[in-house]
């Protein structure tokens, strides 16, 4: 190895990201060298001046970055590959305007999808639906939804192309479909209210937990946020998302129901140093003297760990 390759590789060297054999080379011309010797170490003086003292972020600045990356997780559009072709008409225009055969394949399957599509969207009278899969895009609206907890039997009503219901248990999986549409598409909030109620016995679904997450920060309905809140407690201790999004609802939510509940399920991870961040922030400027009072209390009770 010559001095100029050397002179090329000492930063690299000085942090450790030398291949072994470059590493040894280097060192052994630096060995036989005083030129390199000098030069590196003028770069490690350097280095040295420049070097600035290591900071902790603080844990409220943590828990703000962690929030902030999981909803940014949570909307980001993924878009590579084919899906740049079903999503962005401009690719499939791109595609077939250099493709005369493509475009003849289209025009014949789009026309005999519009056929295909005429016949089966005849209505055949109401049905109830029993074997059929149930897809969103087929359900206009949920009529509403029933309970008995005797048979733990649910019946939920929804429109489609005639009124149609379906009926089975909260572990069918068309059940479960209807009510996860229900709980993110209904300007109904009664039934908003019932199909979050219903799904909050069955978070340990990761999806549904998701789902929960969703309604307590998005849903406009307190008794919405206040069910899934409920669905949620279990899991505070165990799941960091489901934490941030209590502490979320602890610091912004406008209901003071929904608050007096997050804080009462963060009394557990009081101990976590995002929560007692918040619980600072709210003990000195909060609004609500109950939240402000149980702020201090919680943070009194764990004076000594740091």
């Amino acid at each position: 190895m010559n001095c100029e390759t050397v002179k090329e590789n000492l930063v690299l060297h000085s942090y450790g990201e030398l291949a072994d054999d470059a590493r040894f080379e280097l060192e052994q011309h630096l060995e036989r060298c005083p030129d390199c010797m000098r030069e590196r170490q003028a770069l490690r003086e350097f280095q040295e001046q420049a070097a600035l003292p290591a900071l902790e972020p603080s844990a409220s600045m943590l828990a703000a970055a962690r929030i902030r990356l999981h909803d940014a997780l949570d909307s980001a559009e993924q878009s590579a590959g084919w899906r740049n072709l079903v999503f962005d008409p401009m690719a499939w225009l791109r595609q077939v305007r250099f493709s005369p055969a493509l475009a003849s394949a289209i025009l014949i399957i789009g026309f005999t999808a519009g056929v295909l599509t005429s016949f089966t969207a005849i209505p055949r009278g109401p049905r109830s639906v029993s074997d059929d899969s149930v897809t969103s895009a087929a359900v206009a609206g949920i009529r509403g939804i029933s309970h008995d907890p005797s048979t733990n039997s649910v019946q939920i009503k929804y429109d489609s192309v005639v009124p149609q219901s379906a009926n089975g248990s909260l572990d069918d999986p068309r059940i479960e479909q209807l009510l996860v549409y229900a709980a993110r598409n209904q300007q109904n909030s009664g039934v908003r209210v019932e199909s979050v109620d219903l799904l909050s016995r069955k978070c340990s679904n990761p999806q549904v937990r998701e789902l929960m997450m969703y309604s307590l920060r998005y849903d406009t309905n307190p008794g919405v946020r206040l069910k899934a809140l409920g669905g949620l407690q279990d899991f505070v201790k165990s799941d960091l998302r489901v934490r941030d999004a209590v502490v979320e609802a602890l610091l912004y939510d406008s209901n003071p129901g929904v608050r007096t509940e997050a804080i009462r399920q963060l009394q557990p991870v009081v101990a976590d140093g995002s929560v007692r961040a918040a619980l600072q922030i709210l003990a000195d400027k909060d609004s609500n003297n109950y939240i402000r009072q149980e702020s201090k209390r919680m943070l009194a009770s764990v004076a000594g760990i740091q």
